[in-house]
Order: C-alpha cells, then sequence, then structure tokens
C-alpha cells in the first residue's frame, strides 16, 4: 500500500513493483490530465510536481510518492499562478494540439512560484524538457513571460473573420480536460496487444493459437487475418489500397503486425512478447532505391512493374533545347531521409459495442474515411460503424491512415466486450507513416539576364512497404518542383519505389518540402553564377497574377509571391550587413542568412474534394454548427466557426460547436493538404448564408437587417422595422431543429493530361522565409538565431492562429534541415529519434501577406503545409553563406557540416 495526497487529498493504492507513478495516475486514481508520450522521459507530457518540484512521473516509481504530495494539473487550477498562466497560454495561442500542454504548464508554474519574472533563458531552462510538436514553442515562452507582464487579453465582441480571438476549444486544453485517444476508456478495460515481425522481411508460422489461450489467465481471445470478416486489406486510396491488417505467411516491413491478443491489462503488463507462438524465417529485403530497383530484387506486390509503384509527370515547352540555349546552368543531386512525425500523442483508442454497433474513439485526421475502410474490413454496413474522434494530440498526416482502429473493431466484434489500445512509442515509430525519403536529380538553366531557361527535375521517392499516400506524393511533386516561378520549359518526374521499410505517407508537404530543397538552394547557385542577388533572382522569375504555371493555370488574381519576397527585402539587407560584421571578428564561428520560397496547393490534386458543413437554430435560440472538420491543433474548430458566424452575423461565442462524429456531422473531409479553411470554411460560410437567408425570408427582410438570437426569439433589426420571429410558433424538425442549413463546397478543378497540364488546385498559398544561422566550422554545428517568415494567406481569418501556424511549421522544418533521420530498426524513440526542443527555437517574425483568393471563404486560403515548405532550402542557403559549403543530403548533422567543410578545405 503506498499512501501520498494527491491534489490536495490523502489517496492509498497497491501499485505493482516498480509501477510507474504517471501508470497509477491515470489508472487507478483518475488523473487523465497526466499525459504519457514516450514512457522513457523523453518528451516531459506526464511532467507533475512532486513535492512542489517537477518530475516526469513515468520515471517515478510510485512507491516514491509515499507521504509525499502529488498535483498534476488539475490540481493546480485553484492556484493565482496557474489562473495566471492559463489565460496567458489562451491569449497567445500557447496550446494547439494541446497533449503537452498539461507537462508544459506544471512546469512553468513550478517556475513562477520560485521565480514570478522569469527571463526567456530562465523559461526555455525549466521548460525545456517537455517536448512541443505542434506551436513551435514560442508562443509558450512569450505566455510564460507574460505572467508578470500581462498583455492586453484577446477580446473581440463579434470574433468575426480578421479577429485574433482565443480558441473556442482552448479552455479544456489549458485546464487538463481534453480528451485524447487514450483517455476514454475506462480503467481495467481490456487491452490489445499487438504481435509484430522483429525483420524487415520474413515468413513466419503462428502456433497453437486455442492452447496458448488456454495455457494463460487473462487472456480473452487472439485476432489474427482469420479472424478478419471482410477483406484484409487497407489504405487511403481506394485503387491503392494495399497494407494488410495482419500479414499473412510473409511480412514485408520490421513492425507489421501477425497477430494480437485481447487480455485483461495486468496480463498485458507482464507478458514477453518473446513467448507468443510464432516462428520467423529472415528473408533478404531491400530498404533503399537501388537495391529495390536492381533486377535480382525481390518483388513486394507482384501486381506492380518491379518494385516501382507509380509515377508523376509533367511537362511543358522544350526543357532540353531551353537548358541547351541557358547561358548558365547549374545541376546536383539532393538526398533527403526518412522523417518522423513525432506527435507527442501516440496512436490511441477505445472500442465498445453499443445495441449492436461498432463504436470507436480514436485519434484520427479523417473520421469518415476511417468508417469506410472499415466497412470494407468488417464486412459491414456504414451504418453500423460509428466514429467517434478524441482529441488528437498531434497529426501532420499520419493519422489519416488507419492505425489502431480495425484492432479495436475487430477485437470488440470478437469478444462483444470494450477494448482498449494505446501504441507505445517504439510501435508508432516502427508502423506508422513517414516522411517519403528523397533521391532527386535537377538542372536549371538561365539567361544572362536572369531569366530561367529550362527545368529538368527526376525524382525517386522511397514509399515504403505499402502505398498510403504515395501515389499523391508522386503526383504532387511535379507540380509543385518550380516553386513558384514562371518556367517556361520544364520537365520533372517522379517515381515512387517500394521497399521493406515501414509506409511513407502524408506528412506536412506531401513531398514538397522534398523538391523544394533541390529547387531552392540551385536558384542560389543560379543567382551566385549570375552575380545576381539572391533576392532579386527569385523576384525576376516569381509567377503574378496572368502568369501560367508549369500545368499551364493562370490565376487572375490572388497570386502573393512578389509580396512575400518583397516583404524580405528590409531584413534581407539589414541582416546580411549585421551577418559580415560578425564575421569579420569571429574567426571559427560563422554567421550566414539565407532565404527561400515556397507555394502549395490547397486540396486534393484534380481530384474531387467536398466538404459539407450543417447548422441550425434551435427552438430555445441556440445557434449550433455540426462541424466535422478535425482540429488537430491547427485551429479549425475556431476558425470555421468565426467564418460561420460572419456570415450568419452573430457572435462566434453565440455559437454551440458540435464536433466530428459520424452520427451527427456530415462529412467535411480529411484534415489534410492544408485544405480545411479553404474548403469546410467555404462550407460554413455558404450554410451560415443559407441559414441566414431563410431566417430574414421568415420576415421578408432585406439581406443587411441585423440579426440577434435570445430566449426562443430571434430579433432582425431591418432599417427602422423590428421583427421578432417567436420560435416556439415554428415547426421543428428530425434533429431538433426550426431554421436549418447543410451546404457542400468543392473546389472547382480540373483533370490534369497526359503531360500534367490542366488545374490541379483552385488555389495556392505562397511563402518567402528568411532565416540567419550561425555555424560552428570547428564542430559543424549549426544553429538558428532568427526567422522572418512572410505568408500570404489570402485573408488571416485569425492572425493568432496565423502566427502560431507558422512557427509549428518552422520547428518542423528546422527538424528535417537540421537533426531528423529515422533509421528503421535504430531510431524508434524520442531519444535516438531527435526532435527541436525548445533551446532551439529562435525568434520568429511573421509577415502576414494578403493577397485574397478568387475562391477562398472572404478570400482566405489554406496555411499549414505551406510554412514547412521553405524553411529547409532557407537554412541551407544560410549554411553556405556563413561557412561556403553546400549540404546535398539532409539531414545537415553537425558531422555532415563538418565532413563537407573539411572536403572543401574551409
Amino acid at each position: 500500500m503506498t499512501d501520498f495526497t494527491l491534489n490536495g487529498k490523502p489517496v492509498s493504492t497497491t501499485p505493482a513493483t516498480g509501477e510507474r507513478l504517471s501508470e497509477t495516475l491515470r489508472e487507478s486514481l483518475g488523473a487523465r490530465d497526466v499525459k504519457i508520450g514516450c514512457n522513457a522521459g523523453d518528451c516531459g507530457a506526464c511532467t507533475v510536481l512532486l513535492d512542489g518540484t517537477p518530475v516526469c512521473a513515468c520515471l517515478t516509481p510510485t512507491q516514491q510518492a509515499e507521504g509525499r504530495q502529488v498535483h498534476t494539473l488539475t490540481g493546480l487550477q485553484g492556484d493565482e499562478i496557474t489562473a495566471r498562466l492559463r489565460d496567458r497560454f489562451q491569449d497567445f495561442g500557447a496550446a494547439q494540439c494541446g497533449i503537452c500542454t498539461p507537462g508544459m504548464m506544471v512546469a512553468a508554474v513550478a517556475l513562477l512560484r520560485e521565480n514570478p519574472d522569469p527571463t526567456e533563458q530562465q523559461v526555455q531552462n525549466a521548460l525545456g524538457g517537455v517536448l512541443c510538436r505542434c506551436t513551435g514553442y514560442r508562443k509558450i515562452i512569450e505566455a510564460v513571460l507574460a505572467v508578470a507582464n500581462p498583455a492586453p487579453a484577446l477580446v473581440d465582441a463579434k470574433g468575426h473573420a480578421g479577429a485574433a480571438i482565443r480558441r473556442l476549444d482552448g479552455q479544456a486544453k489549458v485546464e487538463g480536460r481534453e480528451a485524447f485517444g487514450d483517455d476514454i476508456a475506462p480503467a481495467g478495460t481490456l487491452e490489445i496487444l499487438i504481435i509484430r515481425s522483429p525483420y524487415p522481411r520474413a515468413t513466419f508460422e503462428l502456433g497453437d493459437m486455442d492452447g496458448f489461450v488456454a495455457a494463460h489467465d487473462g487472456i480473452e481471445a487472439i485476432l489474427t487475418a482469420a479472424d478478419i470478416p471482410g477483406q484484409n486489406r487497407f489504405g487511403v486510396i481506394p485503387d491503392f489500397a494495399d497494407q494488410s491488417v495482419f500479414a499473412v505467411n510473409e511480412t514485408r516491413f520490421r513492425g507489421e503486425a501477425v497477430a494480437a491478443i485481447i487480455a485483461t491489462p495486468d496480463f498485458i503488463r507482464r507478458f514477453d512478447t518473446g513467448d507468443f507462438p510464432v516462428t520467423w524465417k529472415q528473408l533478404d529485403d531491400v530498404q533503399t532505391f537501388y537495391q529495390a530497383l536492381d533486377a535480382s530484387a525481390p518483388q513486394l506486390h507482384a501486381d506492380r512493374k518491379g518494385n516501382i509503384m507509380c509515377g508523376g509527370f509533367v511537362k511543358c515547352g522544350n526543357p532540353q533545347a531551353a537548358l541547351d540555349n541557358a547561358d548558365i546552368t547549374v545541376q546536383a543531386d539532393f538526398t533527403t531521409s526518412f522523417v518522423e512525425h513525432a506527435y507527442i500523442e501516440p496512436e490511441a483508442g477505445f472500442a465498445q459495442m453499443v445495441d449492436g454497433r461498432v463504436e470507436i474513439h480514436a485519434c484520427t485526421q479523417a473520421p469518415i474515411m476511417d468508417r469506410d475502410a472499415l466497412e470494407i474490413i468488417l464486412a459491414m454496413d456504414a451504418s453500423q460503424i460509428r466514429i467517434v474522434p478524441t482529441g488528437v494530440g498531434g497529426g501532420f498526416g499520419a493519422k489519416l491512415d488507419l492505425s489502431v482502429q480495425p484492432y479495436l473493431a475487430l477485437a470488440t466484434l470478437k469478444t462483444g466486450k470494450p477494448v482498449r489500445l494505446t501504441y507505445s512509442r517504439t510501435e508508432s515509430m516502427q508502423s506508422t507513416t513517414k516522411r517519403h525519403p528523397a533521391q532527386i536529380s535537377l538542372q536549371i538553366g538561365a539567361k544572362a539576364d536572369g531569366k530561367l531557361s529550362g527545368f529538368n527535375f527526376f525524382g525517386y521517392f522511397n514509399t515504403g512497404a505499402y502505398a498510403s499516400w504515395g501515389p499523391t506524393v508522386a503526383n504532387r511533386v511535379p507540380v509543385h518542383a518550380s516553386g513558384p516561378y514562371r518556367i517556361a520549359d520544364y520537365r520533372a518526374e517522379t517515381q515512387a519505389v517500394h521497399t521493406h521499410c515501414p509506409p511513407s505517407g502524408a506528412f506536412r508537404g506531401f513531398g514538397v518540402p522534398q523538391s523544394a530543397v533541390a529547387q531552392e538552394t540551385l536558384f542560389d547557385e543560379l543567382a551566385e553564377k549570375l552575380g545576381m542577388d539572391a533576392l532579386e533572382f527569385r523576384l525576376k522569375n516569381a509567377l503574378d497574377n496572368g502568369v501560367p504555371t508549369v500545368c499551364g493555370q493562370v490565376f487572375e488574381q490572388g497570386v502573393g509571391i512578389k509580396s512575400c519576397l518583397e516583404a524580405l527585402r528590409p531584413a534581407w539587407d539589414s541582416e546580411r550587413t549585421k551577418a559580415a560584421a560578425f564575421n569579420a571578428e569571429n574567426e571559427t564561428l560563422k554567421m550566414g542568412v539565407g532565404l527561400a520560397a515556397g507555394w502549395y496547393g490547397c486540396g486534393n490534386t484534380s481530384l474531387p474534394n467536398p466538404s459539407t458543413i450543417k447548422s441550425g437554430i434551435r427552438a430555445d435560440g441556440t445557434v449550433v454548427l455540426h462541424q466535422g472538420a478535425m482540429d488537430i491543433g491547427q485551429g479549425a474548430n475556431t476558425v470555421i466557426a468565426q467564418i460561420f458566424a460572419t456570415a450568419l452575423g452573430v457572435p462566434v461565442q453565440q455559437i454551440t460547436l458540435i464536433g466530428p462524429d459520424t452520427d451527427v456531422t456530415p462529412d467535411a473531409g480529411k484534415t489534410s493538404a492544408s485544405r480545411q479553411t479553404y474548403v469546410s470554411g467555404n462550407a460554413a460560410r455558404l450554410s451560415g448564408q443559407a441559414l441566414r437567408t431563410a431566417i430574414l425570408a421568415q420576415v421578408n427582410a432585406d439581406k443587411a437587417a441585423a440579426l440577434a438570437f435570445g430566449d426562443g426569439v430571434i430579433t432582425v433589426t431591418d432599417g427602422n422595422q423590428t421583427h421578432r420571429i417567436d420560435l416556439s410558433q415554428l415547426p421543428i424538425n428530425s434533429e431538433g431543429y426550426t431554421f436549418h442549413a447543410e451546404e457542400t463546397y468543392d473546389p472547382p478543378t480540373k483533370p490534369l493530361d497526359e503531360n500534367g497540364q490542366g488545374i490541379p488546385y483552385a488555389q495556392f498559398g505562397y511563402a518567402a522565409h528568411l532565416v540567419v544561422v550561425t555555424v560552428d566550422t570547428a564542430l559543424g554545428l549549426v544553429k538558428a538565431q532568427k526567422f522572418v517568415a512572410a505568408h500570404d494567406v489570402g485573408h488571416a481569418i485569425n492572425p493568432m492562429l496565423v502566427e502560431g501556424q507558422v512557427q509549428g511549421g518552422i520547428a518542423q522544418g528546422l527538424g528535417m534541415a537540421l537533426m531528423e533521420e529515422y533509421l528503421p530498426g535504430r531510431t524508434e524513440n524520442l531519444h535516438d529519434y531527435l526532435i527541436p526542443t525548445m533551446g532551439d527555437m529562435p525568434p520568429v517574425e511573421t509577415l502576414i501577406i494578403e493577397a485574397p483568393d478568387a475562391h477562398g471563404p472572404y478570400g482566405a486560403k489554406g496555411l499549414g503545409e505551406h510554412v514547412l515548405i521553405p524553411t529547409a532550402p532557407a537554412i541551407l542557403n544560410a549554411i553556405y553563406n556563413a561557412c561556403g559549403v553546400r549540404i546535398r543530403h539532409l539531414p545537415a548533422t553537425p558531422a555532415r557540416v563538418r565532413a563537407a567543410i573539411l572536403e572543401a578545405g574551409k
């Protein structure tokens, strides 16, 4: 028995020997505000106060709490410092997805109790052990610093489009009440343990499953491929749905599932997976492009040509002739690595049978896609499956793919009992999708006056064992590889190649960050050879209104790349002057300034991409918005509600949000490709307008009339006339609404022809980044000192959220550029796989450019993906500016940078 005080109340518990305090708090004592991201002390999400000192609860045996005081975020809510910190987190947008927020806030409270007015460095030191993958840390630092010196609170009476208001879902995050995938299941629920391949490629045989179950107390059932009533396959693109729920006979990557045990938590806790009755025979595997394309390579999928899954192609003009006629050409090969999403919340969920239906609560970016995939796997009608998304502790693309959902559904169907499944950090990193590694060859030409003259791009993309989003990457990259520039003579081709690696999927940019590394760094080389300023070279070739893209698409308005580049000019001039002065005084530590630009098409490439949003007015006057777009931290709940409120003409705070749930919210499409603000935002705008039109028609009021919603009454002020609509006198529909609207928006695109000509996206967003770095030439260590980021968002629906997206995307781009390299079988935790910490992230100056889009809601454009695209090439260009070496292989680790310096004789 262990006795201690939890959040001011005495508790007694009987933990197992060595049981983690995090497990005791969550499972025995119900403190689910304590989050578990790694169980290794790497992420800090489980930070609690032990006698006032912050500790990782996952590294603290429960027995060490004997007789001591333990406080979680929930227990600090009555604290004055916590109250101020909670407000500042809201005012600065310091909580995005919210999974790291309890740990961050607990650590901050400990700091502020000891030091009420800390410096920025002291904040970084105190909170540096807590990782965040969404925010880029700067908002968190600002929020903590503002506790002592409060900034004005964010107040806007209406909160319409353009207003920097607090997140509508933010209060639950800062109070620790947001429920994520592992927070739903009651303690003691049956758990699932997946048996995975220890080899990249192997044949296997399962032993006596019935005998194994009979010999072990606590096992409820075993799942294998034989238990799948429908098809043993899934995938996000129907024509490429090739991934097995459970492998049959042979596995294709390390971590692939072959069976699952459904058992009590106690059994799962003590079971050694090495005791499971399965025999393995390791086979030769291929893990690189070159191995996979060799004529003797094993074929991963018999129905595909060699190991090439698919390709993409865009061509215009005569690129070879243009290159032949160019005055200057540059050419290089580039290599990028697997990048892990590293969201702080591992995949998790809970499932149960409710009235004969399968009900799944899980972290996801695409609830309707989940349901559609399960319909095939379970051989059940979609009406018998309900997906209720939980909070999502970061997604960035990987939570578009199925992970825990099939196992949860199969387990609850087989047992008839509630079940839960949470991936360990190792499982998550072994088995979920990654950013595609790329091998890119690029040649670009230019005339003496700086005009581009020919562009020839070829890229291999390692799509791993299964398709996932590989076809999307292969087709999106050729459209984007030009960057936001006018190139009349252009050729870009890609091939997605299968290997015995984890599947590569969607990760913030769908392959465009990889292509931008090649294009933007070679642009700097071209400018240097021409003797031109790098900024002027880009401006000379930048797209503009009325100028065709490489797909022949012409935008009459909204092409904001020149404005983004021009916005960097003051910093470009001043920072280079500072760097030159710094370098004149320092021999080993050198400073460099780099820039890069990028663009990104919002939504699916030349495919239907609709969103539907529903709204209604209840008889008591409540305005309800059925908002089915998943908010994974980017702010969809807030932005879409702001757009709807603007269209309806009511304050956003009057809206009641009903979140994603396949039973009650229509399909707002997946949260990917920076589409939600644009596509679902437009659907929300149309829904708000339709609802407003119906209300005004009730009293024949002018379209400019003002609406006010009271207790069972809508007041319509139409000039000098006032109308009162008594809602109790109106009929109520089956959903309880007196007025109701459901509208759909699908972006106007057209298919691409055999040369990639057409209208792939209805809108693009544009960006240009400047970065200042220092390079320790003796160690090869690169550190970013400052970013200036100009982003054309069309219209900033919520400027505070725009800043948060910019800072978070830059942090991920910084990681891709300098440290992140997933090595299958070697970097399967957050200790060996490095992501940026609070100390790695420099200040970011965000310059919001607003070139209204013709199709976006109130002119708005998407943003989430765009930020990451120019970040890595800007850093590479800054490294060259600092020490004169070009890095062609990402990440630019100290070893690679130092080797390049030595090779160049620098």
